[in-house]
């Protein structure tokens, strides 16, 4: 769809998002107006135990006003890399480090209004790090759980959180052998 931007407007500047109002001229020649949520983007990690159980912490989650499972995951700083972030928000919210860490791909969480992108990781080679839970993170609590376990908490929808369910099914190819027949 070809389109021109004839003017945006910041709407609502905050700390973590912010929000603009774009009037457009489709290429037919009709107006339209788009809201969009800017966010800095942010990074989730599949952290895999020796035993091959899979970190996962619960965090309050105060729009839905539910403490719900979730990888770790974080907003990337300014200018920061996500693998970068991937690794600080591992090691802040289990204790957990890794320098064994792989890209597994990209997420959009809700393309109709945000422009929000989401870094999915892998971390093998899990050392003991420095827990540092910051403000909202208070009371998160740390679980491990299998990856059959995690499939049937997904299904049951003790596991709502998208971002972690797009990583558990990325992560998979490379935690189950594949045979081939």
């Amino acid at each position: 769809m070809k389109y021109k931007v004839k003017s945006s407007t910041q709407i609502f500047k905050g700390r973590l998002i912010n929000l603009h109002v774009d009037e457009i001229v489709n290429e037919n020649g009709t107006t339209g107006y788009r809201e969009v949520v800017v966010h800095p983007g942010g990074a989730a990690i599949v952290a895999v135990k020796d035993d091959g159980k899979i970190l996962m912490v619960t965090q309050f989650r105060y729009p839905i006003q539910k403490t719900i499972y979730e990888l770790p995951a974080g907003k990337l700083d300014k200018s920061e890399e996500p693998a970068l972030c991937a690794a600080r928000e591992l090691e802040e919210e289990t204790g957990y480090k890794s320098d064994n860490i792989i890209k597994l791909g990209e997420i959009v969480s809700s393309p109709g209004f945000c422009d929000e992108i989401l870094h999915l990781f892998l971390a093998r080679d899990l050392k003991p790090g420095n827990k540092n839970q910051e403000e909202g993170e208070y009371g998160m609590l740390t679980y491990e759980f299998t990856l059959e376990e995690i499939e049937t908490k997904i299904r049951k929808g003790e596991i709502i959180d998208a971002k972690t369910i797009c990583a558990i099914y990325l992560a998979k190819s490379h935690l189950v052998p594949v045979f081939l027949t």
